[in-house]
Parts: structure tokens; sequence; C-alpha cells
């Protein structure tokens, strides 16, 4: 079966591939705890597994990104959520810690390079014409905090009703729809954008934007966004539970920064539309460490975790259109899938690093206050690292329009 494309029909597709995608690999984090005592494990299994995930995910992703960029985002959205789907099913089956590292870790890892939002994202780059593209980025990184919304109470009913196993076989359903949706993301976009951009191979676009240093500061600040995000959603509920709080608040909880980051995602997307990029991600990292300082030296009360929860949502995912949008300014669209895969790898490092150290640091201390700490510390230094960004064409691409 293929969907007939127009712009509608891509976007609501990419969004609910987004939304899906992004929302069932949230809602892991639910399953630490319930995973790890039904098959016996320590809480560093667990997260060494979804390190792994987080890592394979940004690994795959530039060559995701470069195989999107010459044969369309369908075809990789569509191998990505096969095996995304393979994934989480095998992770329901897996009964030690190796087996969870390649199932859990690296295959879901895996599929989400190909079959997530990061794809979506490019394809709308790509497919959206440009006068909608900071707004489609936005609406589809929204979608995805709707997933987080969506699927994160789900998830939760999944596990009180039937158990951690079965909620991932259930969970896997969701996920093999996305190959079906992807049908209507084939294709490569505007031949006459592509061709107003000069003809820059993939070695060379990759090599001008190393050495252009605000892609570099770029990729910098993107890594503590992936070290936040992995940290609260991998370790935010068994920290609730060890503080003596119900499976359902660590649940809402998550399900609020979901909610809340539509709202933030979307803004993000019109803002950076018509103001400046790297202010604006300048003052959402900011904010982070704030609101981190804020949780911490505050008594933590059911309200107080809703509130927190509430305004990291509006700051979650409200770096991505702004940064992928960022690299099409610098180096146009024929490499964008590529490019922002390789900003996204720093993501994913930072992100396997706040899963994984996360795990290590609670093993070692038997709490995560240092966690929180280290996590405003690399929100103030990703403030700083945006300001000196230039929000124009590389030298490379100069000569092609903005």
């Amino acid at each position: 079966m293929r969907l007939r494309r127009t712009t509608g029909v891509v976007i609501v597709a990419g969004c609910l591939i987004a939304m899906i995608g992004f929302g069932v690999r949230t809602s892991m984090g639910l399953f630490t705890e319930p995973l790890s005592v039904f098959r016996g494990w320590d809480r560093e299994t667990f997260a060494l597994a979804m390190a792994i995930q987080n890592l394979l995910w940004g690994v795959g992703q530039p060559f995701a990104g470069a195989v999107a960029d010459r044969y369309g985002a369908g075809r990789v959205l569509a191998a990505g959520g096969a095996v995304y789907t393979a994934g989480v099913l095998l992770m329901a089956l897996s009964t030690n810690g190796a087996t969870l590292a390649i199932t859990g870790g690296v295959l879901v890892g895996l599929g989400l390079s190909g079959g997530s939002f990061t794809i979506v994202l490019a394809a709308f780059a790509r497919l959206v014409p440009a006068e909608q593209r900071s707004w489609a980025l936005g609406l589809g990184t929204a979608a995805g905090s709707l997933g987080q919304f969506v699927f994160a109470p789900i998830g939760q009913g999944f596990i009180g009703s039937y158990g951690p196993v079965t909620a991932l076989l259930l969970l896997s359903v969701f996920v093999a729809l996305v190959p079906l949706l992807a049908t209507a993301l084939t294709g490569r976009g505007s031949e006459d954008e592509l061709a107003a951009e000069p003809e820059v191979s993939a070695r060379e676009a990759i090599r001008g934007a190393l050495r252009h240093p605000s892609y570099v500061l770029l990729t910098c600040g993107f890594f503590v966004c992936g070290f936040h995000i992995a940290f609260i959603s991998t370790h935010l509920p068994p920290y609730l539970t060890d503080l003596g709080f119900s499976g359902a608040l660590a649940a809402w909880a998550l399900a609020l920064i979901g909610l809340f980051n539509v709202i933030g995602a979307y803004s993000a997307g019109v803002i950076g539309g018509v103001h400046s990029k790297r202010l604006l991600l300048s003052g959402i990292y900011f904010a982070r460490a704030v609101a981190f300082a804020l949780f911490l030296v505050v008594p933590t009360t059911p309200f107080v975790v809703l509130v927190f929860a509430a305004t990291i949502g509006l700051l979650w995912l409200s770096t991505v259109p702004p940064t992928s949008a960022l690299v099409a300014v610098m180096f146009g669209t024929r490499h964008v899938g590529m490019l922002f895969g390789f900003v996204f790898l720093s993501h994913q490092v930072g992100a396997f690093i706040g899963a994984w150290l996360g795990g290590v640091v609670f093993e070692a201390t038997g709490a995560y206050e240092l966690m929180w700490w280290l996590s405003i510390v690399l929100g103030l230094a990703a403030a700083i690292v945006h300001l000196p960004i230039h929000e124009q064409r590389a030298p490379r691409w100069a000569a092609s329009p903005a």
C-alpha cells in the first residue's frame, strides 16, 4: 500500500512516525525498575542497554541521513521502522544483560536512526516548501513530544495490567505501523531548490562542515541536549520512586514533559523562523540549568514534580527545530540529512553518557545528586557555546541563496 503524497499527507504521516517513534522510546524509562526486578538485574544493566541504544542511534544517524538524502526518506524510515519493531519485540524476550544490550541497545538504537523523528525532520527539510519549513520542523518535533505524552501513560498502563514483558510486546505493535506510514515520505524534494545550491559531494560537505566553526559549536551544544534528555527520561522515574513516589506519578511526569513540549517545540519552530536561532538556543539551555537547580534545592512534592515536568517539557525538544534549521541555513538542503546526522551523533554521545553515567553514579553513591549538578553545569556551558554562532551560509555554500 502506498500513500498518495501531498504536503499535507507528508506532514501528517511524518508527525505520526515522530509520535510513535519518540513516544515508545521515551516510555522505556518506565521499564527500568519493573523489568530489572522481573529479570533480576541491577539498575546499571538496564541503564547500559539504554546508553548503547542512544549511542547506536547516533552512530547510525549520519549514514541513515546520507541514504535518505540520496534515495529519499521513505525507504530509510521503512527499513528503520522494521528494525525498531524487531528490537522492541526481542527486548521483551531478553533474559540477561547481554541480550538486552543487543536487542534494546543495538537493534532499537539502529532502528531509531532510520525510523524516527530525525529522518522525518530531514524529509520535511526537503519535501516541505521553504516558506513552511521552520513551522513544519517545529510541528514534527512537537509530534514527537505528543507521542511522549500519549505513550507514557499507555506504557505504564500496560506494565500495571500485564507486566513489563507483555507491555513491550504490545508497544512493538505500534512501532510496526512506521513502515506503512513511511510510504508517504518518498522522494528527494524540489529539484529547483537543489539546482540553486552548489554541487558538493558528500565527502566535501562533511569536510567543509567540520571546518566551519559555527557548525562545530552547534554540534558541541547539542551534546548537552542529549545528556539532559537521556538522563531524565531514563532516571527520573527511578529517582522519583526512590523518593517514595508512585510509578503513576513518574509516568505522568514523563507525560507532562511530552505534553508541554508540544507547546515548546512548536513555539521554537515558529520563533526560530522570525528571530535569532542561536539566541533562542542559548536561552533554552540557560533556562534548563535554572530549572534543574530549582528542582534540586526546592523540597520535592508531587506538585513540585509536576511543575518541574511541565517546565522542562517546554525546553525538552525545543532545541531541535532551531538546531536542524541552522544546519539548513549554513549548508542548504542537499546534504541536510547527513549533516544534521553528525550533529545528532553528538547529541547521542551525550545521551549515552547521560543514561550510562546516571546508572554508574547511582550504584556508586546511592543517589543522583551529582548528576543533577553536572546537568546544571552543562546547561550553562551550552548557553555560552551558542552565542558566537553565525546564522549565515558557510563559505563553500555562500554563493547560493539563504
